[in-house]
C-alpha cells in the first residue's frame, strides 16, 4: 500500500463540500463572498479544536478565566483601542473597469515583491507603476488608498452618527474593558489570564484561499496580564505552550515556522510580535501569533474612559498597569490546517485509491461507525443497534451506517476521519 499526504487546495475543498464539513455561504442564491458554513461534521470538527485549545490553555493552566464578551460595543472602545484611525486600515486598488478591489500589497507580493506589506501607501503606489501591473482581469488600476476593515451598522431606529456602532473585529477589547470587574469580582493575582472564543468581523478586500482569509471568522484568544519586567520569560513560556498546542493537533513541526515581525510590519500596538505560520497547500501563511502589546490598552482605556484599570500588589501595595501578552489562534486556519495535516491518499492494488483523514482520535468528528455486515439479516442488526445505543451513551459521537455495501462505508468512514469502525 501506497500513501502521501500531498493535498492541494482544491481538494480539500471539494471533500469538505462532499463528506458535509463546509459549505459556501448562501450557496443557493449564487453564494456571498468570504463566507463559508460549516457542515454537520464541520461543526464537530470544529467544537473539538474549541474544546482541545479551551482544555490545554485553560483548563490546565494556573490563573486562567473565561469571558464571552458582546459583539456589539461602545464606538468609544474602538476610538480608545486605536481601530478607527490608520492602525487598522489596508492599502487598497480599484480595478478601473470591473470596479473589483484588491489588497495592493497582495497584488504586489503576487508579482514577486518581497515585504510589501511594508511599503508606504506612495510607495506602493510607485511599485505598481513601475512594474506596470494591472489588475488580474488585465485592467488599469487606481492608485492605492485606505480603507478600514470595521463594519458598521446602528443601534436603534435613528440613522446618525451617535447610534453608530461596529462589528467587533477582535475579541480582545472585551476582555480589556472588563478587566476592573474580573479584578474587582475574582480579585485574581499576576500573573493571570483572560481568555475567549468568539466571532470577530473584518471587511477584507480580497477574501481567498478558502476559509484562509474570510470576513467573518472566529479566533481562540487570551490576554495574559503580567508584571512590566516579566515579559521576556513569560513570553518564551508561552512560546513553549504554543508547540505543545501544535503538537497536539496532528500538525508537524517541520511545517511550523516562526516569523519575527518586522517592527515596520506590527500592529500599531505591538512592541514584540512572532508570527507562527503553516506551510498550508497554498502556501506558508499565518496560523496564530503572540504579541506583546506593552500597557497600550489598558492606559488608552483608562486615560479614554476615566475609570483606573490599574492592579495593586496585595503584598507589596505597588500600583501600576499591567503588561499584556496575547497569544491569538485563528480558528478557521486552524480548521484547515489540521484538515490538511490529516489528509492522506492510500494507493491499494492498480489504480485503487482512497482517501483517509487521519485525525487525531479527540479531533475526530464522529469515534465509532457501528453497521451490521448485513442489512438484510435481522438477527445481525439488532446486535449492532444495541452496540450502536451503548457506545453513544458512552462517547457521544457515534454513528450507526448501514447504507451501501461494506467497501462503500469504509470509504465513506475513511473520508470523515472516523477512526473505529466496527461490524
Amino acid at each position: 500500500m501506497k500513501q502521501t499526504s500531498h493535498v492541494t487546495l482544491e481538494t480539500l475543498v471539494a471533500l469538505t463540500k462532499r463528506r458535509g464539513f463546509i459549505f459556501q455561504g448562501s450557496e443557493i442564491y449564487g453564494g456571498l463572498g468570504g463566507t463559508w458554513d460549516y457542515g454537520p461534521y464541520g461543526v464537530l470538527l470544529k467544537n473539538n479544536i474549541k474544546d482541545l485549545w479551551w482544555k490545554h490553555f485553560v483548563t490546565e493552566q494556573d490563573n486562567m478565566f473565561g469571558l464571552d464578551t458582546a459583539i456589539l460595543m461602545n464606538a468609544r472602545v474602538w476610538e480608545a483601542s486605536g481601530h478607527t484611525g490608520a492602525g487598522f486600515e489596508d492599502p487598497l486598488v480599484e480595478d478601473l473597469v470591473t470596479n473589483k478591489r484588491f489588497r495592493a500589497d497582495h497584488l504586489l507580493e503576487d508579482n514577486g515583491v518581497d515585504d510589501a506589506a511594508s511599503l508606504t501607501v506612495p510607495q506602493m503606489d510607485a511599485k505598481i507603476k513601475e512594474l506596470k501591473l494591472k489588475s488580474p482581469d488585465g485592467n488599469a488600476l487606481s492608485n492605492v488608498r485606505t480603507f478600514n476593515m470595521m463594519f458598521k451598522t446602528q443601534i436603534g431606529p435613528v440613522d446618525d452618527t451617535s447610534a453608530r456602532v461596529y462589528l467587533r473585529p477582535e475579541t480582545a477589547q472585551g476582555m480589556f474593558v472588563n478587566f476592573k470587574n474580573v479584578l474587582d469580582s475574582l480579585h485574581p493575582r499576576l500573573p493571570f489570564g483572560l481568555a475567549q472564543i468568539g466571532k470577530n468581523f473584518r471587511n477584507e478586500i480580497t477574501a481567498k484561499d478558502f476559509i484562509f482569509r474570510v470576513r467573518e471568522l472566529e479566533i481562540m484568544e487570551f490576554e495574559y496580564f503580567i508584571k512590566p519586567d516579566s515579559w521576556e520569560g513569560e513570553f518564551k513560556r508561552l512560546m513553549e505552550l504554543y508547540y505543545t498546542w501544535f503538537e497536539r493537533l496532528g500538525l508537524a513541526k517541520a511545517d511550523i515556522h516562526e516569523l519575527d515581525v518586522p517592527a515596520a510590519d506590527r500592529a500599531h500596538y505591538s512592541k514584540k510580535s512572532i508570527d507562527l505560520e503553516y506551510a498550508f497547500p497554498f502556501g506558508v501563511k499565518e496560523l496564530g501569533a503572540i504579541a506583546y502589546r506593552t500597557d497600550f490598552d489598558l492606559s488608552n482605556h483608562t486615560k479614554a474612559s476615566g475609570v483606573d484599570l490599574s492592579y495593586t500588589d496585595p503584598t507589596s501595595g505597588e500600583k501600576y498597569i499591567p503588561h499584556v501578552l496575547e497569544p491569538t489562534f485563528g480558528l478557521d486556519r486552524h480548521f484547515l490546517a489540521v484538515l490538511a495535516a490529516a489528509y492522506h491518499e492510500e494507493t491499494i492494488g492498480e489504480g485503487d485509491t482512497r482517501v483517509v483523514l487521519k485525525f487525531k482520535p479527540e479531533l475526530a468528528p464522529i469515534k465509532i461507525a457501528v453497521s451490521p455486515l448485513l442489512r438484510n439479516k435481522s438477527e445481525l442488526v439488532e446486535q449492532a443497534q444495541t452496540v450502536y445505543r451503548q457506545l453513544k451513551q458512552q462517547f457521544g459521537h457515534v454513528v450507526y451506517d448501514d447504507n451501501g455495501n461494506i467497501g462503500k462505508r469504509y470509504r465513506r468512514q475513511d473520508e470523515i476521519g472516523t477512526p473505529c469502525v466496527g461490524y
